[in-house]
Formats: structure tokens, C-alpha cells, sequence
């Protein structure tokens, strides 16, 4: 009589969700083991931004700004990266600024590329300016205040002698 069950659900209980893990205090906004991954058969028209790691497989048109990318070997990025670590295997058409770069043998970049440390395994193809990137930026040096004017005080028809690497000296 009060041990009617009939409307109570047999299924298992779902577990709770795991808790959000708040960014680390150093400065990073990804979140530690998180990752977004974009298919092979997905095409990004646009530009595409993530906090956290990011595996392209598929095809990007625009640009990609992330803290870790991992780009797969049939993968294309028509567009510019900007991330702090990167493990490049694919092709890319843009600019590449990347601290920690790994560029893999079957990799394809056109257009230049800014790094930090860089490792380029034997068959992986730049065609670009490779830069390095300091640590530590330098402020632009202050204007000289002393000594040099590189204005000229005279034309330089003045200056230059019309007999220069003549000898003038006559002999008696």
C-alpha cells in the first residue's frame, strides 16, 4: 500500500558536473587539461579565438589567436597565429607569431614567422622572414643629446675639394 514505485525512475543517477576551475594566478586564462578541437570536416570562415588548447584538423579562413594550438597534418589556416606555444603540422597561409614553435616535417607555412624558441624538424617548409623574438622587450632608444648633428653644415659640392686625390704640391 505505500510502497508504490511504479512512477519512480529506474535509471542510474547522473553524477554531478566537476567544478570550474578558476584560471591560475599566473596571468594564463586557460584552464589546465581543457581543449577545443575543430574537426576535419568543419570550415571556419572567420576569425577564431580560444583561452585554453586548441586542435585544428580542419580549415580556418581568418585568424587564430590561442595559448596552445596543436595543428593537425591535413589541417589549412588561411590567416595569421598568434599563440604561446604551437606544434604546426599543417599549412598555413599568414603570419606566425609563436613563442615555443614546433614546425613538423610535413608542415607548410607561406609567410613569416615570429618565434622565441623554434624547432624545425628536417622536411618542414617556411617560405618567409623568420624573426627572433627577445624575452624581454627593448624600449626604443632615447634621441642623443650629445656630440653628432647629422646635419650638413655646407653642400656637399662645397665640401668635397675639386682636386681631392690630386697632389697640388709642385715640384721646383
Amino acid at each position: 500500500m505505500f510502497n508504490n514505485n511504479r512512477t519512480r525512475d529506474d535509471r542510474p543517477a547522473m553524477p554531478p558536473a566537476p567544478p570550474m576551475q578558476q584560471p591560475s594566478s599566473g596571468g594564463s586564462t586557460a584552464k589546465r587539461g581543457m581543449f577545443s578541437v575543430i574537426g576535419p570536416d568543419i570550415t571556419i570562415t572567420g576569425n577564431v579565438k580560444a583561452s585554453a588548447e586548441l586542435h585544428i584538423e580542419g580549415r580556418i579562413e581568418g585568424d587564430v589567436d590561442c595559448g596552445t594550438l596543436v595543428q593537425g597534418a591535413e589541417s589549412q589556416i588561411m590567416g595569421s597565429v598568434v599563440a604561446e606555444s604551437a606544434r604546426l603540422a599543417g599549412t598555413i597561409e599568414g603570419a606566425v607569431r609563436v613563442r615555443q614553435l614546433t614546425i613538423e616535417r610535413n608542415a607548410r607555412i607561406t609567410g613569416d614567422v615570429e618565434y622565441e624558441n623554434i624547432t624545425i624538424e628536417n622536411g618542414g617548409h617556411i617560405d618567409g622572414r623568420l624573426k627572433h623574438m627577445s624575452a624581454v622587450s627593448v624600449a626604443p632608444a632615447p634621441a642623443r643629446t650629445t656630440g653628432y648633428d647629422p646635419t650638413p653644415v655646407a653642400p656637399a659640392a662645397e665640401i668635397v675639394s675639386p682636386n681631392f686625390g690630386q697632389n697640388n704640391s709642385s715640384a721646383a
